[in-house]
């Protein structure tokens, strides 16, 4: 049975909007960009699209990074197709093909100018970005208290001893390891969303890693991405939705396994057989350094998340502009019927 697996490829983070997408389909043939105002009306043709295929090939959604009931892409991988939304299209992507979709409805007609509510948006975005720049640089401060009380030779060892462990009888495969570059949630109009039990569900073998801000958890998962790489093994490797130049999550499949950082917002605890825990503030820290440092950690983290709370209220408030906007587009069932007949067509003149 054709399996269906659902990441983000874009996010909204402390270095403004992140798009990975490239990373996913450097070597496709085509990317069927879909070009229309309405967020919905083009989730609705990907949706249809991914009814039409999701019984006889493999896909791969690609959630919204604005809110949970959009999607900006499928990726039918066997075919080397894309098709996505506009809003995350860039100059790099081979075989780009748009579709206006105002070509099949009546939304041409509308003569309203909407880009003062637009200027709006991004101005609310914007703000919200610099917001958790601000959180960001404040975290930066909390990781320093840990820092300072860390045992950097020993969270070394215990990384050599994971990585030995873990491919300990691997053999080295002859090919050049592919990695491809997600992200398992972000920060969106609905708060801060994740995807990980979704994820979670297609492994056999799942590493919660535990600690606090600066102990190592992301060094930690970069070195188990460099030695499954040195092996030859394709690796998905998840960004931080927060900081997008740190991992949250490395995943490989042919070998059944990911190690994620399973710390607040995304604090997930084992469930069962295959599932372990690695506490890098145990095995690395200071023996006392929360309790030594108790005020100044509470006073760092509540600055910080404050600002997180203020970042997310603003995309919050743009997204009810783009709830009002989207109350103006109409989804005719007999026009989507068409532009679903028009890009399978196309998709099986591309095979």
């Amino acid at each position: 049975m054709p399996n269906k697996l659902g990441f983000y490829v874009t996010g909204n983070t402390a270095e403004g909007f992140v798009n990975f997408l490239s990373t996913n389909t450097s070597n496709f043939h085509h990317h069927i960009i879909l070009k229309h105002p309405s967020l919905k009306v083009k989730t609705t043709i990907i949706k249809e699209i991914i009814n039409q295929y999701e019984a006889t090939n493999d896909l791969e959604v690609l959630y919204s990074s604005i809110g949970n009931e959009f999607l900006e892409g499928v990726i039918i991988r066997d075919k080397k197709i894309a098709i996505i939304d506009e809003r995350i299209a860039s100059a790099d992507l081979p075989g780009s093909f748009e579709v206006d979709l105002t070509l099949f409805t009546n939304d041409h007609l509308l003569t309203e100018d909407f880009s003062a509510e637009r200027d709006k948006i991004r101005e609310l975005t914007e703000t919200a970005y610099k917001n958790f720049q601000t959180g960001l640089r404040i975290h930066d401060d909390l990781e320093k208290v840990y820092i300072k009380e860390m045992n950097f030779k020993l969270a070394n060892q215990v990384a050599e001893e994971f990585v030995d462990t873990i491919l300990k009888d691997v053999p080295k495969q002859n090919r050049q390891s592919q990695i491809v570059h997600r992200l398992f949630g972000t920060n969106t109009k609905d708060g801060v969303v994740n995807c990980v039990p979704e994820i979670l569900s297609q492994l056999s073998n799942k590493y919660f890693i535990k600690g606090r801000a600066g102990t190592g958890k992301s060094t930690f998962m970069k070195k188990v991405m460099a030695a499954c790489q040195d092996k030859g093994y394709d690796i998905e490797l998840y960004h931080c939705s927060f900081d997008p130049n740190s991992i949250d999550m490395v995943l490989v499949r042919d070998l059944e396994f990911c190690i994620f950082d399973s710390t607040d917002p995304h604090e997930f605890f084992p469930e069962g057989p295959g599932d372990y825990v690695i506490d890098m503030y145990e095995k690395t820290v200071t023996p006392g350094t929360d309790e030594k440092y108790e005020k100044e950690i509470t006073e760092l983290n509540t600055r910080y998340k404050s600002y997180m709370k203020k970042g997310v209220a603003n995309l919050k408030e743009a997204g009810e502009i783009i709830d009002s906007l989207e109350q103006r587009f109409v989804r005719n069932p007999k026009e989507i019927e068409k532009i679903k007949t028009f890009l399978v067509g196309k998709i099986l003149d591309e095979d």
